[in-house]
């Protein structure tokens, strides 16, 4: 689940860490008004994933998630599901026979009612997932997730009600999966399913019919909040808006109901590396969106922009930084730039910033988000640390995705109605107590 990339069956689109993007051709979703008014606020929090892995040449992992809790069904159920901007579908666990790990029961939900194939939902609004959904022996809806991670899920379409917040959303239609196969165990065992938030018509956040929701990542502690509708606060203004780009066409590559915003250019400090802005734009096929997906850790960019980005790093910490020189270690196959840092080491080095440019907006990298100590990695007196941007090009990855990892201390609000994404600099604990949620 993050990156949570797009899985096409010839062609691996997308493996990044943490986010599974479905295929998607289907138009983004058209908000109603049900819900403009209600706003909804919640804890988000972070779960870390411990590593059985060795670190040099990881398969794609899920080092942190974001999870929010909500209940399902009636009498109520507590799940524990995952927050994925780049997914649509919702999904839980639904196999009752999964020893010490959570799922939900649809037996015991007098609410739960299964899709049959037939019905409109199974038969038009399921056409962009990346296996088509078809009728199983009892004629129900029945899907198959696939992502390029070679993690799978299976189950049937269901309706339910979600409660969130205190907030009842009746008929919520969801994946009730009773099998599967798992690249990460781990995380399986800590979260009930996946909360799919892109724009897509089955999203959650589609579903629930809220124009706008919002999330924001504390720094300090890892934990944030969630809300959904209108923030009406003052404090966090002003916000910075970067479009959403969408395309009329149809195009192999490009996800239409992503969260796709446009790259313009990359500083190391104040220094804006020389790169042609053809770089940043999606090709005649598609390829080379560029995505907010909180369902992945670090961000990851094309080729020639990460190669650019790294050297300039390289440089301008040549006097502070010892770089790992070991060709054979590529942490969790895409960050190549690692660094010796002594285990004694009291104060971090001051490092230069790294700031995403994008059209109208910016968001800042500072501090220890620039580095990320591998777990159980240790050369002679030193830690290992890894710059926590990644090279799409070594996962084949034909996309820049912006991870959750550099939306630290960021406001981040999904206009929906307005197509854009607004960010803003803010302390995320301080917006937790103004909002009342205790993180």
């Amino acid at each position: 689940m993050n990156i949570r990339t797009l899985f096409f069956s010839l062609l691996a689109f997308f493996t990044v860490i943490q986010t599974r993007i479905f295929i998607s051709t289907a138009e983004p979703f058209t908000v109603t008004k049900s819900n403009s008014s209600k706003i909804l606020v919640l804890p988000l929090k972070t779960q870390e994933i411990p590593s059985s892995s060795p670190p040099n040449k990881l398969p794609f992992t899920h080092n942190v998630t974001l999870t929010v809790s909500l209940a399902v069904g009636a009498p109520p159920q507590n799940v524990t599901m995952v927050l994925d901007t780049g997914s649509e579908l919702s999904w839980l666990q639904c196999n009752t026979t999964r020893i010490n790990r959570p799922v939900f029961d649809p037996n015991r939900s007098s609410s739960y009612t299964p899709i049959p194939c037939s019905s409109a939902t199974c038969t038009t609004q399921t056409q962009d997932f990346s296996i088509p959904a078809s009728c199983d022996s009892k004629n129900l809806c029945h899907a198959i997730l696939s992502y390029a991670d070679a993690s799978s899920s299976e189950g049937n379409l269901a309706m339910d009600n979600f409660t969130i917040a205190g907030s009842k959303f009746p008929g919520t239609i969801f994946g009730c999966m009773d099998s599967g196969f798992s690249s990460n165990s781990d995380e399986d065992s800590k979260t009930t399913g996946l909360m799919g938030m892109n724009r897509g018509s089955l999203s959650f956040i589609s579903q629930m019919g809220f124009k706008k929701f919002s999330y924001c990542i504390s720094g300090s502690d890892f934990s944030g909040i969630l809300l959904f509708g209108e923030s009406n606060a003052t404090w966090l203004m002003p916000l910075n808006y970067t479009p959403l780009i969408q395309i009329s066409t149809p195009l192999p590559y490009f996800d239409r109901v992503a969260y796709t915003v446009q790259l313009e250019g990359i500083m190391v400090s104040e220094k804006l590396l020389q790169l042609p802005k053809s770089i940043f734009e999606p090709d005649h096929t598609g390829a080379g969106q560029t995505m907010v997906d909180s369902g992945t850790q670090f961000t990851f960019l094309l080729g020639p922009a990460y190669t650019a980005l790294r050297n300039e790093f390289i440089n301008q910490t040549s006097k502070i930084l010892r770089v790992l020189e070991d060709p054979d270690f590529v942490f969790q196959g895409a960050f190549d730039l690692c660094f010796r840092v002594p285990l004694n080491l009291t104060d971090p080095p001051k490092l230069p910033s790294v700031s995403l440019v994008f059209r109208g907006a910016e968001i800042t990298v500072t501090g220890e988000r620039l580095l990320y100590r591998v777990p159980n990695e240790v050369r002679g007196n030193d830690s290992v640390q890894c710059f926590t941007f990644g090279n799409s090009d070594l996962l084949g990855i034909e996309a820049y995705v912006i991870g959750h990892h550099h939306q630290q201390n960021v406001w981040m609000e999904f206009d929906l109605e307005k197509s854009r994404i607004g960010v803003a600099q803010v302390r995320c604990d301080l917006a937790g107590q103004r909002f009342g949620v205790h993180l």
